[in-house]
């Protein structure tokens, strides 16, 4: 397996965080709530949640809503998928996204409609993934380290990295090719610090998933990373959300930190 390596700039960048307080008086304004649409098409099939906002001096509220009319149209074949709700609440089609298909998304509720369009990626490689712990000035960090292979002949090619604990949502992240080097991209993740009781415990399943995404997804990612609802990914109706079509793959590996290497 291709050795990972912790690329200098994101592991010093990590050690420039600093932290401030400050009191501030926001003030407000009740709107009424919004539609937010969450779709994912693999090809293992298709997911499609739908939610409102909440209130900001309310709890989050993910109860899904389960009234609309749903469908995916793959623009390529002419095929047009219904998806029904499964037991979370989430509408669902086992139907398989084919890589290099056009596809739209149309949500219809309560006299609104709701459309998106995105063409399916091809899977990425994930090349390898191992953790390393890393010094701080505060403690030893445990970090993983995705190692995502990247196409040199292509350029503004994107990626959304997710990883999990035992099957949980853990962490996620994206990442350009302005990164890769030698046709690798070396995507680090922070976790567990050596001397704290952090969430990653002895005998975590830790797995992580490279799923390879539009340019418009990543702008999305990269803006709501930042606390903003992003660039409209819908046409017709307002809405908050996204519409993703792409190849996944995943890697798993088991958190043993008696076992974890340091990084030189």
């Amino acid at each position: 397996m291709r050795c990972l390596k912790i690329f200098a700039p994101a592991a010093t960048a990590a050690m420039m965080l600093v932290s401030c307080e400050k009191e501030l008086d926001i003030k407000y304004r009740d709107i009424d709530p919004i539609p937010v649409i969450e779709g994912a098409l693999t090809t293992g099939g298709a997911t499609v949640a739908l939610t409102m906002t909440t209130p900001m001096d309310e709890p989050m509220d993910r109860t899904r809503l389960t009234d609309a009319a749903v469908e995916l149209a793959d623009l390529t074949s002419g095929e047009i998928v219904t998806l029904t709700p499964d037991t979370n609440g989430d509408y669902v089609s086992d139907i398989p996204g084919v890589p290099g298909h056009d596809y739209r998304l149309t949500v219809s509720r309560a006299g609104a409609v709701y459309t998106s369009e995105c063409r399916m990626l091809p899977a990425p490689e994930i090349a390898g993934m191992e953790f390393n712990w890393i010094k701080m000035p505060y403690d030893h960090v445990a970090v993983l380290q995705v190692l995502i292979a990247d196409d040199p002949a292509t350029t503004g090619d994107c990626y959304w990295v997710r990883v999990y604990r035992n099957g949980e949502m853990y962490r996620w992240t994206y990442v350009r090719d302005n990164l890769a080097e030698d046709g690798y991209i070396a995507e680090v993740i922070m976790t567990s610090r050596r001397d704290v009781d952090e969430v990653l415990v002895d005998g975590d399943v830790v797995s992580a998933t490279v799923t390879r995404i539009s340019r418009a997804m990543y702008d999305y990612l990269e803006a709501i990373s930042s606390d903003s609802n992003g660039p409209s990914m819908f046409a017709g109706d307002f809405c908050l959300g996204y519409f993703t079509a792409g190849g996944m793959s995943g890697r798993s590996v088991v958190f043993r930190p008696a076992d974890i290497p340091e990084y030189k």
